[in-house]
């Protein structure tokens, strides 16, 4: 189970900032391959996994976005009933807290790559095989 660079963009929450971001990187021909994001207090996180990430940290540095770097874990899941629940299952038996999870494409119409920002990234690593 490998690492996965992520990056997260703080922004203020109004309308089209997601379609901006979408259509930065795709200038770029930057690939998001999983992406997340919420608003709370006039806020937007966007949590997401590109195929360039160096690419994609220069786009955002050029329009003053606010972004951060972080190392999540990524578990390519069948895409089936209990697939999650068996590695949460795991994760939470090693103690590690899961934070936030989100899901790309694995590149096969049954399988999916779960992105996990979690408590302990090496206890989860050694957890999730």
């Amino acid at each position: 189970m490998p690492r996965a660079k992520q990056l997260s963009l703080w922004l203020a929450d109004r309308p089209g900032v997601l379609g901006e971001i979408a259509s930065a990187l795709g200038e770029k021909k930057t690939n998001i391959v999983a992406i997340m994001a919420a608003t709370e207090g006039g806020r937007g996180a966007v949590r997401m996994v590109v195929d360039k990430p160096a690419t994609a940290k220069k786009v955002f540095a050029a329009r003053g976005w606010q972004t951060t770097e972080e190392e999540v874990v990524q578990v390519t899941l069948a895409d089936s009933p209990g697939s999650l629940g068996k590695l949460a299952s795991k994760l939470g038996k090693a103690g590690v807290n899961i934070e936030y999870i989100y899901a790309g494409s694995a590149g096969s119409a049954r399988k999916l790559n779960a992105y996990l920002g979690v408590t302990d990234i090496k206890a989860a690593l050694k957890a999730a095989r």
